[in-house]
């Protein structure tokens, strides 16, 4: 999306650009039912489109496409602003464009959701909408699970399920080097390389004792059993079970060394 001009045929370097104080007039004239004022508040605000439908530019959708649903967003936005409020109207039309996008990409998403837990999610993003309307800012989950009576726990499922996918290449920060990755942060730093060949290895190493070695090591390191227990359930002697013990491990550690 980057460097492109036409997004359904608006070109967007000459897109208007409203002053706060112009802002605040039309939006009092839309609340009296101006329609002009309502159509001159769409059009100045057209860059706040714009600014938010580049977050999505990395989940190949059409950009028109996504910048055609950011206008309803806008519209919604402005048709239940209250001016009244001590809120600027980005603070709330940013959200409000951003869910009406999100709507967008959940519904037209490759990844099916079950019938029950997207009814759910539907509920929990209108009673969002309401509450965002409401209070000028965005709710708590406590908030919605107590407005909607609802458990958080099933709030919380609901919102994750309808989530839009993001890819593992995604990039999230870069300094103008190779960037950080999605992929960078959720990556398994315990199963390397490095560690599966230690696995391997002490595997094969173990499978190269004896019966009565893979015996006690078993019940010592895998069942937690103290010595005089391994003794018991095998009927030798305790000093058995420790020189054993110790015969075994000496010969993981040279097996391990020499592979």
């Amino acid at each position: 999306m980057q460097g492109k001009v036409e997004i359904c045929g608006v070109n967007t370097a000459r897109l208007k650009v409203l002053t706060q104080k112009d802002m605040d007039r039309l939006l009092l004239q839309v609340r009296q039912g101006d329609e002009n004022a309502r159509q001159q508040l769409i059009e100045g605000n057209l860059r706040l489109v714009l600014s938010v439908i580049q977050r999505f530019d990395k989940r190949g959708e059409n950009p028109d496409d996504l910048f055609q649903v950011g206008c309803i967003g806008l519209i919604k936005a402005i048709a239940n602003f209250d001016p009244t409020k001590q809120v600027r109207f980005s603070t709330y039309g940013v959200p409000m464009i951003a869910g009406e996008v999100r709507r967008y990409l959940r519904d037209n998403s490759a990844i099916r959701v079950s019938r029950s837990i997207r009814d759910v999610a539907y509920r929990v993003l209108q009673c969002k909408e309401t509450m965002l309307a409401q209070l000028g800012r965005e709710p708590t989950l406590e908030e919605i699970s107590r407005e909607l009576q609802l458990p958080q726990e099933d709030v919380s499922e609901a919102l994750d399920a309808v989530c839009a996918p993001v890819s593992l290449y995604d990039p999230v920060y870069s300094d103008g080097g190779d960037p950080l990755t999605v992929m960078d942060q959720v990556r398994d730093t315990k199963n390397t390389e490095g560690r599966w060949m230690e696995r391997i290895a002490l595997r094969d190493a173990f499978f190269n004792l004896s019966d009565r070695e893979k015996q006690i090591l078993s019940l010592r390191f895998y069942d937690s059993k103290t010595q005089m227990e391994v003794a018991t359930t095998l009927g030798i002697s305790q000093a058995q079970v420790s020189r054993l013990e110790k015969g075994a491990i000496a010969t993981l550690r040279k097996n391990i060394s020499v592979s």
